[in-house]
This record gives C-alpha cells, structure tokens and sequence, in this order.
C-alpha cells in the first residue's frame, strides 16, 4: 500500500507563495509509485489540502486528517515540511507532529528552533570553532544607537530580521543614517534584528541530506553570482544572478567547505535536506578562509533552485533524493 506523504507549505511570513513554489517542486519530483501525494497550505490555523480534483478540504488539526473528494478520510503517514519561515522552520509545526507521532522531513523542534534563532545559531557554532560575521542583536523594545552600531562591526553592515529568510527585511547600511530606518524594517518581518558586519568574497552555497542508512551525502557547492548589490529577492527569485555549479573553487577548498557542511550537519543532529551558504574570503597570505553566512533546513525546492542544481550536478535524481529522506523515517 502505498504511504500517504502531506507536503505542508505557505506559512503565516511573507515567504508564503515561495514556500507554495517549492511544495510544487517536492510534488513534482515526488514518485508516484510508492506515495500518494498532497499539499496541504496552511495559513495561520486554517488548513487546507488540496485534492487532485483541486478543491480544497479543510484538515482538523486534532488528528491532522482530511476528507477526500469522496468523503473519505485521508490521515497522512509523513510530512514533508517546506514552508519558509514560521511555523515550519521554527519548531512550532515539528512539536505539532511530535505529538501526533507523525514523522516529518525536518530537524527536531530544538534544532529548528535553533537554526530559525540566526544570533543563537552562530553564538552555539562558534563553539566549534566556526567562523561567522561580527554581530549585534537588537532584542524587541530595545533602542540602540546607530554610532555603537558602527563602533561594534563596522560599515557597510547588514542589518536583517533575527528569524526571517528570503532576504525581507535585509537592508546594506553603508551610512549611520541608513542603520534605524533599517532596523525598523527589519522588525516588520522579526522582533529580534541581528547587524552583522560586512563579509567580503564569493558567496557560496552547499547543500547536504541524510540517507536512510544515517550517511551525510554532502552536494557539489553553487557559487552565488548576484546582479544585484547582494543576494537579495530579486537576486533570488526573478533572476537576477549567476549560480554557476560546481563553483570555482580549488579541490582543496572544495574539499574543506564539504567537510564543514558534513561537520555542522552532524553538531545540529539536522534531518533531510539542509543547505549553507558561505562566504569565501581572503586572507593576509592569500588563503580561503571559510566563513558561515547562515543555514536553511527548508531550502527553497522550485525547478530552479540551488539543491535541484547541485543533485543534478552530483548525477543523482531528484526523485531519488526525495524518496531517500522519506526513508529515513518511515
């Protein structure tokens, strides 16, 4: 028989419809002969799955069930989470299903949590000896000044939403008067706003998943390319850049941001599909240094994102990946 898979996308932040592009990747790629398949959008507590017919039926968030077109009930065996945001990528939806013993795609509620948390992400990884960006974070009701701002990492800094992505709410300060207008935008998409400092080189991205047999398959690296001033959306999702897989990295560098990836995969516990991105700069004597920007455990998956990109460079299939880390939990 087959399993029944419940791709759960949009979300309550404004990386809605993008979260609603990758669920069509996922059903897309997702093989039909081993899983029926549904996307369920969910928008704060309404929920609906849609059916084959494309009608709508709402899920009763009691049991996580749903009726189908012909008033049968449908209860999903997996979900596979990939809203953008909260509640998927925070913790919120993975306490949900952990007590409705329903398996799911993602990291546990704590590392979710964790990695939604970036300030708390990169004060946990530097433990380990990770390189991350000088930071400051602006907690909610707290004032600061745009001067200790600069005094503490510099300019130009970025200033970004504490638990956000698709770059909204990031703005490049490169004045003092450009940092409180900033923070207030920022605040629109978080409570909590992190400043980082500037981190110059070629941005980087790796992604990396786990096989049912509890091996980290660790993907060639994207090289970011933007035609913009940074990675922002417009970069991200109307094309403007050049991803360029594999990146123009030496083997020794290759090598080295792999193992990264491998390492901090295995330090969080992470689960399913997980993409970092990275800076790659320079130092004094001409070396790559590694430097972690951040970390996504719902990466985007439209046609033409990073991961399908680097799976296929890698000569794996989509459809294989995907049934892979369904495995791994069911």
């Amino acid at each position: 028989m087959k399993k029944i898979i419940a791709i759960i996308a949009g979300g309550d932040s404004s990386e809605h419809e993008v979260s609603m592009r990758s669920a069509a990747g996922i059903s897309s790629w997702l093989d039909r002969d081993k899983f029926e398949v549904y996307t369920i959008e969910t928008r704060g507590t309404e929920w609906l799955a849609h059916l084959p017919s494309g009608k709508l039926s709402p899920v009763y968030l009691h049991n996580f069930s749903f009726k189908d077109e012909w008033g049968k009930d449908v209860k999903p065996d997996y979900a596979y989470i990939t809203i953008h945001g909260t509640p998927g990528e925070n913790g919120i939806l993975q306490g949900y299903f952990d007590l409705l013993k329903i398996p799911y795609s993602t990291g546990s509620l704590l590392v979710e949590a964790m990695t939604f948390d970036k300030f708390t992400l990169n004060q946990y990884l530097k433990g380990y000896g990770v390189r991350v960006a000088e930071e400051v974070l602006v907690r909610k009701g707290k004032e600061v000044k745009a001067e200790d701002v600069v005094a503490k990492v510099g300019l130009p800094c970025f200033i970004k939403p504490n638990a956000g992505g698709s770059s909204f709410g990031v703005t490049k300060c490169k004045t003092v008067d450009d940092i409180l207008p900033a923070i207030e935008k920022a605040r629109e998409e978080s409570d909590d706003v992190m400043i980082e400092s500037l981190m110059t080189g070629m941005e980087v991205a790796n992604g990396a998943y786990k096989k049912p047999t509890g091996e980290v398959c660790v993907l060639p690296i994207t090289e970011v390319v933007p035609k913009t001033e940074f990675f922002d959306y417009d970069a991200k999702y109307n094309g403007q850049v050049e991803e360029i897989t594999p990146a123009r990295l030496s083997e020794d560098t290759t090598k080295r941001v792999q193992a990264l990836t491998s390492a901090i995969y295995d330090i969080l516990g992470a689960s399913g599909i997980v993409r970092m991105d990275y800076i790659i700069s320079k130092n004094e004597a001409g070396d790559d240094v590694i430097n972690l920007l951040e970390i996504n455990t719902t990466p985007g998956m439209t046609q033409t994102s990073f991961i399908p990109q680097q799976v296929k460079a890698a000569g794996l299939d989509m459809t294989e990946v995907l049934t892979e880390v369904i495995n791994c939990e069911l």
